[in-house]
């Protein structure tokens, strides 16, 4: 069930990422839903997947990278 969580947390992301703010905002509520070692994996997601998309460099605040 929990792999299901995170990889639909991906694809929201991935769909919203057009968008700055509303990436903030999917990001914070993936903040509150995901499991401690969840988070652990969608850190190293973003990661990668912002080095494409540097006007996502701010999301990296809010998982404090």
């Amino acid at each position: 069930m929990s792999k299901m969580m995170f990889d639909y947390t991906k694809s929201i992301l991935e769909r919203v990422s057009f968008d700055p703010v509303l990436f903030c905002k999917e990001l914070e509520k993936a903040i509150k839903t995901l499991l401690p070692y969840e988070m652990e994996q969608l850190q190293e997601w973003l990661m990668n997947f912002i080095i494409e998309k540097p006007e996502l460099q701010q999301s990296l605040l809010l998982i404090k990278v």
